[in-house]
């Protein structure tokens, strides 16, 4: 067990001394100084600290370490050539307050990185700055009420499949809409009778994940489309699957008028702990004067900001938006080319070859070929005294993370799973065996998977207890 930095404290030893003279802070103010003589502050050298911080870090699971099949989340790899380019001097050393003229570098990568993501989407028009997927959602929500505002139209509702993201909901909310929910079909997708029965002229939106968070591809997506806009509504494509359909499909062949995406996940940025991410959005011509700005543009000469959009809904986030995540996404978009088609066909292929070596071992409530993620159910294992958490716990001692688990909300006990396209057969075979290891544990001794994990940093823990009375701050004893 690590001990805390408190604890390695020595009385007397010191960091750094940068001066051996008294230190005058009489040009503070009072107000920001402590003088508690109680304070406690751990008395360390400096190389003591740094060991003590490596330590910590060392404790911390991450995709250099193992498996990640975050489903809905694709924890994929970063090529590490992309940290590298995003900290190259020009971009680094750049303020953002510098002029256009002297910001080209940074511009025109802004400009190919929409250009490509304009090509990928189908999309007419594209903005850079919403910071995360989320944040892309809520931009999208802001265009679509400035649309019907122009219009004069006010319509209150959005529509939203209990198989959306859950920050669909609370995104179109924000905006002040009314939520609509309709419920799936048999098969997961889309009940198009319930559409009908709840769209009308009060319509703003529909918002789709497609394929949607079981991993299912909405087979009447043109119909679904064509409804949608023969009601005068928009339809919202939310992107964070994009990975599953690059290079086969896009957006706008499905009849989608905006669309997020998020760099972090589809294109490789690193992403997690908060971020940083960016989530770009992306419309057809009718609602490009809607678009946050400023917009990266090209006069012909030189690349430019430009503010003069009729009906911009305004800026959205500070200066450029998060830019070393536009270095990193262009750089993989440039590294992979054409072959982006084939992350697509990897994502898939792993999915269902993982997908039919479970299923004989999980319930797996949607027994259909998935796209690149599928969803599991512990209820057969929940019968038994285990459920899908100490399943996951249990991944956690075989150097796995464990799956999303407990969403999508429509399935019971749900074992969410997408192994990406960036691992090899092997590991994906190692996750697959370690899953049956599980499943034949639970059947035969169940107590056996309750106990679990024991080899990580922190053990198995009391999670009421952990929610209700986190211990967050050391105290003196």
């Amino acid at each position: 067990m690590t001990k805390l930095i408190f604890e390695k404290s020595k009385k007397g030893v010191n960091g750094i001394n940068l001066t051996e003279e008294p230190v005058d802070f009489s040009f503070i103010n009072k107000e920001y100084l402590n003088d508690n003589k109680d304070s406690i502050l751990p008395e360390i050298s400096e190389l003591e600290v740094m060991r003590h911080y490596k330590e910590l870090s060392d404790k911390n699971f991450c995709i250099e370490k193992g498996f990640y099949p975050l489903g809905s989340c694709t924890m994929k790899y970063n090529p590490k050539v992309n940290e590298m380019l995003a900290s190259l001097e020009g971009f680094t050393d750049l303020h953002p307050l510098q002029e256009d003229e002297d910001s080209q570098g940074a511009l025109k990568l802004m400009y190919k990185l929409q250009e490509a993501l304009k090509n990928i989407t189908g999309m007419d028009a594209v903005t850079l700055q919403p910071a995360a997927g989320a944040h892309g959602e809520l931009t999208g929500m802001m265009i679509v009420k400035k649309y019907f505002e122009t219009a004069g139209e006010n319509r209150k509702n959005v529509i939203i499949p209990d198989s959306a993201h859950g920050t669909n909901p609370a995104s179109a909310s924000m905006c002040g809409f009314n939520i609509i929910e309709i419920k799936s079909n048999e098969k997961g997708l889309v009940d198009l009778e319930a559409l009908k029965s709840v769209l009308d002229e009060n319509t703003a939106a529909i918002m789709l994940t497609n394929p949607n968070t079981l991993g299912l591809f909405e087979e009447e997506i043109l119909k679904i489309s064509e409804l949608a806009h023969n009601a005068g509504a928009l339809l919202y494509y939310d992107g964070a699957n994009m990975n599953a359909i690059m290079g086969y499909t896009n957006p706008k062949l499905m009849g989608f008028d905006i669309v997020h995406i998020n760099l972090h996940k589809t294109f490789s940025t690193p992403h997690g702990g908060g971020g940083p991410g960016a989530g770009p959005v992306g419309v057809t011509e009718k609602l490009k004067e809607f678009l946050p700005v400023p917009i990266v543009d090209f006069d012909g000469q030189k690349y430019i900001r430009k503010y003069n959009l009729k009906h911009s809904i305004g800026k959205i986030k500070a200066f450029y938006g998060n830019f070393s995540v536009f270095v990193k996404a262009y750089a993989y978009i440039l590294l992979m080319g054409k072959e982006l088609k084939e992350v697509s066909s990897y994502a898939v292929l792993n999915a269902n070859y993982m997908m039919n070596k479970l299923k004989e071992y999980y319930y797996l409530p949607y027994d259909r070929k998935c796209m690149h993620e599928f969803v599991l159910s512990g209820e057969q294992q929940k019968e038994q005294g285990v459920n899908t958490l100490a399943i996951a716990k249990c991944l956690m001692d075989s150097n796995f993370h464990p799956p999303t688990i407990y969403f999508p909300l429509i399935v019971h006990e749900a074992i969410m799973i997408e192994p990406t396209e960036s691992e090899t057969k092997e590991r994906l075979d190692e996750f697959i065996s370690t899953m049956i290891k599980i499943a034949n544990d639970v059947k035969n001794n169940p107590e056996s998977v309750l106990n679990h994990p024991v080899n990580t940093p922190v053990t198995k823990v009391d999670e009421t207890l952990a929610a209700r009375r986190p211990d967050l701050a050391y105290k003196k004893s």
